[in-house]
């Protein structure tokens, strides 16, 4: 693409954005954003003007969810405190799309901390229903043509659930694969970064960039797959109508010469999200005491009750919380192994975005598998009145290169009409 088409491309991409937003309210407000953006193009066409040695993510747009330091560009966590509260360099994963080429759209709202109270965005499908959180502005504005690609976190849900609920494709790496320094944190021991795109192969792009020691994805047939269920208590966590949605779904694989068996797995499931929470109200609480001395009276009720929650966890339930990442891991890892399943296959969400603007959905099919720490792939897989529906595949830890090549043999098999 020449300079004079990016440009073009760049423009089309915020008249899109000026028309839609709002309505969406997924971009933080930017004054001066079309004049920085256009002299962005002028420096990465001025850094590397031959076309043949530009690198994958030339002039690539990404929305960047505003807990992630961008230089230049304020840090405000969806809160009312200064943004001196949140002063840190700019993002590892950040200043790698930049090397790549990347430009930054712009900061994408977020709930406030990341955690559950809901911003200000809207669900691209249907505005009277949430797009999940607490990445919903990266998620809405990849699913609504802002950019191609958006940065988000996840600590309980915040990739797979917004890219369910919006109809995208969400990736949650490998706890640790793509590094977190200049991201706030939530909860250190579990917070992981995730990219959002329209479709698996702007992951495969967009992930060599940013995650560690990535390796080609191999390509996987239909046909050659088996995939694990995993029935019972963790399954029963979803709607009934997301269940239904599944399975139809499960159906459909299988008509398709996919091997698709059903495990037990999770039984315990309401345990570790028990402990979940508590890790993760802990370390929110460790994470905020300085700035809440000082600011306390920004917070809101939503954030105010995550520390004074954290306070109450004992040492021994944080360490209880710490051990069990380890220990659910591992039994994932055997589950998996033992079985021989490539992946194991479940609904991204309960259901459908739930109708309101009050909550962001409920996180519950997703963050066992953060706890664990292992990787995820959300993919459109119909629609229930109107509203997405996703398909969660989880993989082997470190494993996120065949993750994505089992994704990509599955997409257009699941993907809606």
């Amino acid at each position: 693409m020449d300079e004079a088409s990016l440009r073009e491309f760049v423009g089309a991409l915020l008249t899109r954005a000026e028309a839609v937003e709002p309505m969406l309210r997924a971009l933080l407000p930017e004054d001066g954003r079309e004049a920085r953006l256009h002299r962005e193009i002028g420096d990465i066409v001025q850094r590397w003007p031959d076309p043949s040695t530009r690198p994958a993510l030339f002039g690539v747009p990404v929305g960047v969810k505003d807990i992630i330091a961008v230089d230049g560009l304020p840090t405000r966590a969806g809160s009312a405190l200064p943004p001196e509260a949140f002063e840190m360099p700019e993002a590892t994963v950040v200043a790698r799309l930049r090397e790549a080429g990347a430009l930054v759209f712009g900061k994408t709202v977020t709930a406030e901390f990341a955690a559950m109270g809901p911003g200000a965005t809207t669900n691209p499908h249907n505005p009277r229903h949430t797009p999940g959180g607490s990445s919903s502005g990266s998620a809405a504005g990849v699913a609504a043509g802002y950019f191609p690609l958006a940065l988000g976190t996840q600590t309980g849900g915040s990739v797979t659930r917004p890219a369910a609920f919006c109809g995208i494709v969400g990736l949650k790496p490998s706890y640790g694969r793509i590094p977190i320094s200049g991201v706030l944190p939530h909860a250190i021991s579990v917070d992981t970064l995730g990219l959002f795109t329209q479709d698996v192969a702007g992951i495969a792009l967009a992930a060599p960039t940013v995650v560690e020691d990535w390796r080609i994805p191999p390509k996987r047939d239909v046909a050659s797959l088996t995939l694990a269920v995993p029935d019972g208590a963790y399954l029963e966590l979803a709607s009934s109508e997301g269940r239904q949605a599944f399975e139809e779904l499960v159906t459909r694989l299988a008509r398709s010469n996919v091997d698709v068996m059903r495990v037990s797995f999770l039984e315990d499931a309401e345990e570790v999200l028990s402990r979940h929470a508590r890790l993760m109200d802990a370390e929110f609480a460790a994470e905020h005491e300085e700035r809440f001395a000082r600011w306390g009276s920004l917070y809101t009720g939503v954030g105010a009750g995550g520390v004074d929650r954290g306070r109450e966890v004992s040492p021994e339930d944080l360490a209880a919380g710490l051990a069990g990442r380890e220990e659910l891991r591992a039994r994932f890892m055997a589950a998996i192994d033992e079985i021989g399943a490539d992946a194991f296959i479940c609904p991204s969400a309960p259901g459908p975005a739930p109708s309101g603007l009050r909550s962001t959905g409920d996180s519950k099919m997703n963050a066992p598998w953060t706890h664990a720490g292992v990787p995820t792939v959300s993919l459109p897989a119909g629609a229930m009145d109107g509203l997405p529906v996703g398909l969660q595949l989880v993989g082997r830890f470190g494993a996120d290169e065949e993750l994505i090549g089992i994704a990509a043999a599955l997409e257009r098999l699941v993907a809606p009409d």
